[in-house]
């Protein structure tokens, strides 16, 4: 390929690049469990409550990815990777995390991005209608050279601007920690985390590197944070015990469900008795098909408490996927009542319900599966399962509308549409579930404009 076209190509690049920088990031794998988000719901709110946010207005997404990472992608979410839950000791390292992308929310830094691309994106096209000009008229080197002097200023500008909103959400994040009466221990814990993992990869620490970086220097903001965090009275609070249990205890669960069963056993042997090992252990066994060994520990996890919600939950999950729905019906309705309906406790519940195809148990499931989407409407299998058990019970508008629902979740906006218009046919003219019918019809259809668009 000629020098030119080369040059053409990554000053295409780097404006592909500056553009991607504002748009929402592709979706990635969510990992949902009802006692881990209430645990990272429970880290959030103290921090939201000290931005001078309503209770429970930022959520906190788990994504499954083992980097150590964590963002927001506009709106008022927080992702966090499950590398990041692996890689923290604590629950304070996680908040400290969690206060630094609070900082983000509230600066509106992903709705002001495209601000930040105005100056570097008006370097790229400037430098590159030059650049071409030049090269037409016969002087390829001094168009190569605009070429290169143009992308190497568009991205100092946009690292320089993307530098600021780090420093700007480091600040804000000591303050909404004070504010909570939170030790900034943990935050800067984790930054040193980060440091010790750039000296193990080698990236260059030197002061020309800085530049080059979308973030600064970590050593630089640890030695900013620590000042400002051991100057703040909350620096010597003591980490909440509770809420340290509870960080152990899910990440245990996580480790346990995403690593091999090989892996978990090797973390967490059989001599270790606490409950972190225990769940591990058991969604080992699960996985390896070892039913007997899984229900074991959940048994040895109820006998240490009884009235553990998500004690049980667990062992109406492994009863339910090993094909023992009537015996999971039990302990999943006794969590479902003492979670007041936590939606996806409750929607295992209605699973099982379903699994038993027991005519009877029809209309429970119907009711507890409305309720949960009722509170949580962004969840697939909920309106999978509604849609079977209206399908069972010869209410097929409803169950049209409910696999909708499931399927514009889904993403499959072709059979969402089908759906929808199949389930506006059926139901009521008016009604509300004849109105939601057609949002999803209007929804599904401009999707798929778009997209058309797009191609």
């Amino acid at each position: 390929m000629p020098r030119s076209l080369r040059f053409l190509a990554r000053f295409a690049a780097l404006f592909a690049v500056l553009q991607l920088a504002a748009q929402p990031v592709a979706a990635q794998s969510i990992l949902r469990d009802a006692e881990t988000e209430k645990l990272l719901q429970d880290m959030m709110d103290p921090l939201t409550i000290a931005a001078g946010m309503p209770k429970g207005s930022v959520q906190v997404v788990l994504l499954q990815d083992n980097t150590l990472n964590a963002f927001v992608a506009g709106g008022q979410r927080i992702y966090v990777h499950s590398g990041l839950i692996e890689a923290a000791d604590t629950a304070n390292e996680v908040q400290g995390v969690l206060a630094h992308e609070l900082g983000h929310i509230v600066g509106g830094h992903v709705p002001l991005s495209s601000e930040g691309l105005e100056a570097p994106t008006g370097i790229t096209i400037v430098s590159l209608l030059l650049g071409v000009a030049a090269m037409a008229a016969g002087a390829g080197e001094a168009g190569m050279g605009i070429l290169a002097a143009g992308q190497q200023a568009a991205l100092g500008k946009y690292l320089a601007f993307s530098r600021a909103q780090e420093a700007t959400a480091d600040a804000a994040g000591v303050q909404f920690l004070s504010k909570a009466h939170i030790s900034g221990r943990g935050s800067l814990s984790f930054f040193r985390k980060l440091l010790n993992q750039e000296y193990r990869y080698g990236y260059d620490q030197s002061d020309d590197a800085a530049f080059a970086r979308s973030h600064p220097m970590t050593s630089d903001r640890i030695n900013t944070l620590e000042h400002d965090y051991q100057a703040d009275p909350a620096w010597s609070t003591p980490d909440d015990p509770v809420l340290q249990e509870r960080f152990v205890r899910a990440k245990a669960k996580l480790y346990g469900y995403l690593a091999t069963p090989a892996e978990t056993l090797r973390a967490y042997p059989t001599y270790m008795t606490g409950v972190p090992a225990r769940y591990a252990r058991a969604y080992a066994y699960h996985k390896d098909a070892q039913v007997e060994k899984a229900l074991a520990e959940t048994e040895a996890l109820v006998a240490t408490d009884p009235d553990d919600p998500y004690f049980l939950e667990l062992e109406g999950q492994i009863l339910l996927e090993s094909g023992r729905p009537q015996d999971a019906i039990p302990p999943l309705r006794r969590a479902t009542e003492m979670t007041n309906n936590a939606p996806l406790i409750a929607t295992t519940f209605g699973h099982a319900l379903i699994a038993t195809e027991k005519p009877e148990n029809y209309d429970e499931a119907a009711k507890v599966l409305r309720a949960a989407v009722g509170r949580d409407r962004e969840n697939p299998f909920a309106w999978y399962s509604l849609g079977v058990v209206y399908a069972a019970q010869g209410d097929l508008p409803r169950a049209k509308l409910a696999s909708a629902e499931q399927q514009a979740l889904s993403g499959d906006m072709v059979q969402a549409l089908r759906s929808a218009e199949a389930a506006e046919s059926g139901l009521p003219t008016g009604s509300p579930d004849w109105i939601r019918a057609g949002d999803i019809a209007l929804a599904a259809k401009a999707e798929l404009e778009r997209n058309k668009k797009r191609r």
